[in-house]
C-alpha cells in the first residue's frame, strides 16, 4: 500500500476508529466487586462467614465426594488428604504436604470449586469445606470454627516448603 493510500485510508477512517470498537458497555463498581475475589496468604480478602467440619461433610458428601472421593482420599481426580511429607518431585501432593497456606485452600475452592459451578458456593459453605478439609487432613480440631479471624492461623506443615519470588511481601 502506498503512502498516499495509507493517508486517504486514516483520513477516512479515522473518526471512527478513534471512538474505539464500541464492543460491550462499561463495567458498574457493584459488578466490579463481584469479581474481586483475591485472598492474600496473610488472610486479607477473606469474606464473612463461618464454618465447621461438622457443617461441612454433608456439603463435600453432595459435591465433592464424586470426583475426591470418600473423606479426599481419591477417586477420579486428586486426592486431597493423606500422603507423607513431600521427598521428590514426583511425590502425590495433598492438601496436608504441599499447600502452604490454609486461605489458598479457601481461596481455590472458593474461585474454582465444584468444577463444574464454579463460584457456585456461598462464603460459609466455602469455610465449612475448607474446615472439613483440614480437619480431615488433622490440621484443626473437629469442632474447630474457620471464619476470617481463625483461618489464616492454620499453620500449614509445607508453610517453610518454598521460595518466595517476593519475600519483602511476606507476613
Amino acid at each position: 500500500m502506498s503512502t498516499r493510500s495509507l493517508l486517504l485510508l486514516l483520513l477516512v477512517c479515522g473518526p471512527t476508529l478513534a471512538g474505539g470498537p464500541n464492543l460491550g458497555q462499561p463495567i458498574g463498581q457493584d459488578e466490579l466487586a463481584a469479581w474481586d475475589l483475591h485472598v492474600l496468604p496473610d488472610g486479607s480478602g477473606l469474606p464473612r462467614g463461618s464454618g465447621t467440619p461438622a457443617q461441612g461433610a454433608p456439603i463435600y458428601a453432595q459435591k465433592c465426594a464424586m470426583c475426591h472421593g470418600e473423606q479426599g482420599k481419591g477417586g477420579q481426580n486428586a486426592p486431597l488428604v493423606g500422603a507423607p511429607p513431600l521427598s521428590t518431585i514426583e511425590a502425590p501432593k495433598t492438601i496436608a504436604n504441599f499447600w502452604p497456606y490454609a486461605t489458598t485452600v479457601f481461596d481455590f475452592i472458593r474461585r474454582s470449586m465444584p468444577w463444574q459451578q464454579p463460584r457456585s458456593l456461598s462464603n460459609d459453605e466455602v469455610y465449612a469445606l475448607t474446615a472439613y478439609i483440614l480437619a480431615l487432613n488433622k490440621l484443626i480440631g473437629e469442632h474447630d470454627t474457620m471464619n476470617a479471624q481463625t483461618l489464616p492461623g492454620v499453620r500449614m506443615p509445607n508453610r517453610d516448603g518454598f521460595i518466595p519470588r517476593f519475600p519483602e511481601k511476606m507476613f
